[in-house]
């Protein structure tokens, strides 16, 4: 049995995401029996990127606007550039995002991903990574930024690109199956 068996698990995602920091997730947390749905504002299958270049596309389990955040045990943001640049600015996915700290439950964020946290309010005093380039953007949302191959702040997984997947992904498993995190609360806008 897998450490993840009863868990479930939301990839929030929309097109333009990194492939590879939304399929390792979702295969990982599979491995481990967690029921894991891709939740997109958009229905049907979303566009994945390699870098720059188009990749897969992935099928839509559950469409945003029918998601109940209760349904789920962790959130995962995927990276790329078009997928949290898009998210960042839609107030269904920051409430979302929002209602999982709210509730403690775990978050894990690679790459741009932590763009989506910083516009739901949700990094002031946490210890976070990302790709540099967002670096201003993180500690502008009052968010303590390092340069680290994955960062755990009470539930909340970050990590820079996708060669800190492996990291980034047993992190993430980890911190699901200990379960909710009060002090994920704390930072909760």
């Amino acid at each position: 049995m897998g450490q993840l068996s009863g868990k479930r698990v939301a990839i929030l995602a929309t097109h333009g995401f990194e492939q590879s920091e939304l399929t390792e997730p979702l295969r990982a947390l599979r491995e481990q029996q967690a029921d894991v749905d891709v939740v997109s504002p958009e229905s049907g299958k979303v566009q994945g990127f390699k870098h720059f270049d188009r990749g897969d596309e992935v099928p839509v389990d559950t469409v945003l606007s029918d998601a109940d955040p209760k349904d789920y045990d962790a959130l995962v943001i995927p990276g790329g550039l078009f997928n949290p640049d898009a998210l960042r600015v839609d107030e269904d996915a920051l409430a979302f995002t929002r209602s999982f700290f709210e509730a403690g439950k775990p978050v894990a964020a690679i790459c741009h991903g932590p763009w989506v946290l910083a516009n739901a309010g949700v990094l002031e005093g946490r210890s976070v990574t990302s790709v540099p380039n967002i670096r201003k953007d993180l500690e502008n949302a009052g968010a303590k930024w390092s340069d680290d191959e994955v960062i755990v702040d009470q539930g909340l997984v970050t990590s820079r690109t996708p060669d800190d997947l492996p990291a980034f992904c047993a992190k993430l498993v980890e911190e699901i199956a200990e379960g909710k995190h009060r002090g994920q609360q704390r930072s909760a806008a």
